[in-house]
């Protein structure tokens, strides 16, 4: 069983329309990098919204801050945490596995860019959407972090090993 398994076979059975990204998608596309939470880019429409979060209630995720998560599904609230409480991702989180789910509100690259240029992998009889190896580099090249840095030069090694293959 893969990790976030459940939530993803739910993701597939309900068409959410999402893109892995972060160290989990980096992991997918060929790396080793320890990691336990699951980013993803969402399309940011009511209707995909709250599948999500029905998924995630459904599954026991919660989340920390003191709200309502199916306000993240109304656009005016939304805007309103992105833009007064300075809210880059939704997190939800599992207390009996440390499992969370990170919904992307603020990234250099647009779910329609990711999704389009993305990959589809199968494992386990389901078809997981990953960010491209490029656009996952435009993201952590804007996120800046140390940790980031070094998941550029492993996702530019992965792009030569698959050129030459």
């Amino acid at each position: 069983m893969i990790i976030y398994e459940e939530v993803l076979k739910e993701f597939q059975k309900q068409k959410v329309k999402y893109v892995i990204v972060g160290g989990l998608a980096l992991n997918l596309l060929g790396a080793n990098r320890a990691t336990y939470d699951l980013n993803i880019l969402v399309q940011l429409n009511r209707d995909n919204l709250e599948k999500i979060v029905g998924i995630l209630k459904k599954h026991k995720y919660y989340v920390k801050q003191p709200v309502d998560p199916m306000g993240i599904a109304d656009k005016e609230t939304r805007e309103d945490w992105i833009k007064n409480k300075h809210l880059k991702a939704f997190n939800f989180y599992k207390d009996s596995t440390g499992e969370e789910v990170d919904i992307i509100l603020e990234s250099p690259v647009t779910f329609e860019r990711s999704r389009k240029n993305s990959r589809i992998i199968k494992i386990n009889g389901l078809s997981i959407r990953v960010i491209s190896p490029d656009d996952l580099i435009k993201m952590k090249k804007h996120a800046g972090r140390e940790v980031d840095k070094l998941d550029i030069e492993v996702l530019k090694e992965i792009k030569r090993v698959e050129k030459k293959l």
